[in-house]
C-alpha cells in the first residue's frame, strides 16, 4: 500500500514570502508565468545560484477529466477553449522554486509533464512504454462531475504499484471536467465561486475521505478560484515537489530533510 510522506519538508506558501520574490520573478514575466521550452531554464544571478532537480511526471486519467487543462494551469498557460482529446504525447515543462525548512536550502524543481490521450494509448502500443520510461511520479486525475472517472482510479493505481513502479510518487487531483472548463470559457463567467455553486457533483466528500483512508494518497483539487497565477497552483506543485523530494531521499537512504541527493 502507498505511503504518504510526512508533510513539512518545505516552507508552506513560500511564494507569498518577500524573500522568495527573487526566485519566483525568474518564472514570471509581466505578472504572468513564463513558458519554458525543453532546453530553457530560469537564470539566477551568481549570488543566488540554486540547484535544479529534474523529474518526469505522467498525467493519468480517463478522457475528458481535464488532463490538458490541468497541465496548462500548472504551467501558467492559457486554457484550451475547445475540448478535443490529445492525439499523441504532449510534454510541458514547469519550473517551481521551493525552500527546505530544515536548512533553508532553495531548489528549483523542473517538472516535465507528460500528457497522452486515452485513445492514443490504446491504439499505439509504443506510447505507454515511452511515458513510463524513467518516470518519477504519476498524477492521477478524476472529475468531480464524472463518477466513473473516480471509480476508475481503482484500476489505474494498482498498475503503478507493481514492483517496477513501487517507488513512484503518486498524487491524486480532482478536477472539473474538460467540457465544464470549455463551457466556463465560452460564457466568460467571472465569478468562479459562483460557478462552483452550480456545478453538479457526482463525487461526495465522504467518498474522497474514504479513498484517502484506503489508499493513503493525497487528494488535491483543481478548478477553483484563479488568483495570482501562483496561489491557485501552489498546493499541487508544492505537494508534488515534496513527494518527489521525499522519494529521492528514501532512495538515497537518508532522512527526507537531508540534502545530499543526486542532482541533475
Amino acid at each position: 500500500m502507498a505511503r504518504v510522506p510526512p508533510p513539512g519538508s518545505f516552507i508552506p506558501d513560500w511564494h507569498r514570502c518577500k524573500e522568495s520574490k527573487e526566485y519566483f520573478n525568474k518564472i514570471m514575466h509581466k505578472k504572468k508565468r513564463k513558458n519554458f521550452g525543453l532546453l530553457e531554464s530560469p537564470v539566477m544571478p551568481p549570488h543566488a545560484a540554486v540547484d535544479t532537480v529534474h523529474y518526469k511526471i505522467f498525467i493519468s486519467g480517463k478522457s475528458g477529466v481535464g488532463k490538458t487543462a490541468l497541465t496548462a494551469r500548472l504551467a501558467g498557460l492559457n486554457f484550451p477553449n475547445v475540448h478535443h482529446e490529445t492525439t499523441g504525447i504532449q510534454t510541458t515543462v514547469v519550473y517551481w522554486p521551493a525552500k527546505l525548512i530544515e536548512n533553508g536550502r532553495v531548489l528549483f524543481f523542473r517538472l516535465q509533464l507528460w500528457d497522452c490521450g486515452e485513445s492514443a494509448l490504446r491504439r499505439f502500443d509504443h506510447l505507454l512504454p515511452s511515458c513510463k520510461e524513467q518516470v518519477d511520479a504519476v498524477l492521477f486525475l478524476f472529475s468531480f462531475t464524472d463518477r466513473t472517472s473516480f471509480e476508475d482510479l481503482l484500476n489505474q493505481i494498482p498498475k503503478w504499484t507493481e514492483s517496477s513502479h513501487g517507488c513512484l510518487a503518486k498524487v491524486v487531483v480532482g478536477t472539473k471536467s474538460a467540457q465544464q472548463w470549455v463551457a466556463f470559457l465560452v460564457t466568460q463567467e467571472k465569478d468562479l465561486k459562483r460557478f462552483d455553486l452550480f456545478m453538479h457533483c457526482d463525487v461526495a466528500e465522504k467518498d474522497v475521505r474514504k479513498f484517502q483512508e484506503t489508499w493513503r494518497l493525497p487528494v488535491l483539487r483543481s478548478g477553483g478560484e484563479v488568483s495570482d497565477g501562483l496561489g491557485d497552483v501552489a498546493p499541487i506543485l508544492n505537494c508534488l515537489a515534496e513527494n518527489l523530494w521525499h522519494q529521492d531521499c528514501v532512495r538515497a537512504g537518508q532522512h527526507p530533510q537531508q540534502e545530499s541527493v543526486t542532482l541533475l
